[in-house]
């Protein structure tokens, strides 16, 4: 991952110098000809000249001129004022590379920042995405049980392989997250003293409840600030009696958690 970005300069509130503009500025200087300026920029003879007017009108004084005479019967160049806007570009264009530069330093530190475009970037198609460190690893004969601590104390478990266990180098202090698809997620409105087989409760309050024609996406945020999206049935939802603001729990069987490390 790279910092990029490119620079260009504006003028009442219209872009006035970009690296398209000091190409042909710097062609013009080298060629002394607007025609042989626009073929070594890669630009048409039309849309050479466009540029230069735009540039000469926008600027307070002339950057291109035409100069009449000699062998070739004159030709174009570059006044004072062009070399000089030419010269300053350059001299921004450096410290502005300087300042990417220093931001791509700060990414390379392992800032939050940082950690956060790389969660940002990645692309699941599972709703809940969750990062945190692990707690702890509890192997057994052929799965191990995986405890992430989320930021403020939110807790999630995956049953995961031995195998995957070694291949993610996952131990207590890793940086990893974990990843449910919301259609593994079954909401209760209350447990009660009910017993449950799922490793993972985790309680809170709805946030968001968004009905569709047959499936509704409900969303719980926990006391750690973490949410969970769970998609039941419009009929469950009713059953429930869930409308936001109401305390409820989601219920995720550990074997449906996927855990990543980046």
């Amino acid at each position: 991952m790279k910092v990029a970005g490119k620079m260009s300069i504006e003028k009442g509130g219209v872009e006035f110098l970009g690296g398209s503009r000091i190409v042909l500025l710097e062609k013009v200087a080298e060629c002394g000809s607007i025609s042989k300026a626009a073929k070594a920029a890669g630009i048409s003879y039309k849309t050479a000249w466009e540029q230069i007017d735009a540039l000469n009108n926008l600027s307070d004084r002339p950057l291109v001129v035409r100069v009449s005479g000699g062998h070739g019967g004159g030709g174009t160049e570059l006044t004072a004022a062009g070399r000089e806007v030419v010269r300053q570009f350059h001299a921004l264009q450096q410290e502005h590379e300087r300042f990417l530069a220093a931001l791509d330093r700060v990414l390379e530190g392992g800032s939050d920042i940082f950690q956060l475009l790389r969660r940002i970037g990645m692309k699941v198609s599972a709703r809940n995405l969750w990062s945190g460190k692990v707690l702890s690893v509890t192997p057994g004969a052929v799965n191990a049980v995986v405890t992430l601590e989320l930021k403020g104390g939110d807790r999630i478990s995956a049953m995961v392989t031995r195998e995957s266990v070694e291949a993610l180098d996952l131990a207590p202090g890793v940086e990893a997250f974990a990843m449910v698809k919301a259609t593994s997620v079954i909401i209760a409105s209350e447990l009660g003293d009910a017993r449950l087989s799922a490793r993972n409760i985790l309680c809170g309050e709805v946030v968001r409840l968004v009905e569709g024609a047959v499936n509704s996406e409900v969303t719980l945020q926990l006391a750690g600030g973490n949410t969970v999206s769970a998609t039941i049935t419009c009929e469950s939802v009713r059953n429930l009696g869930l409308r936001e603001g109401q305390k409820a729990c989601a219920v995720i069987k550990s074997s449906a958690v996927i855990v990543g490390v980046h």
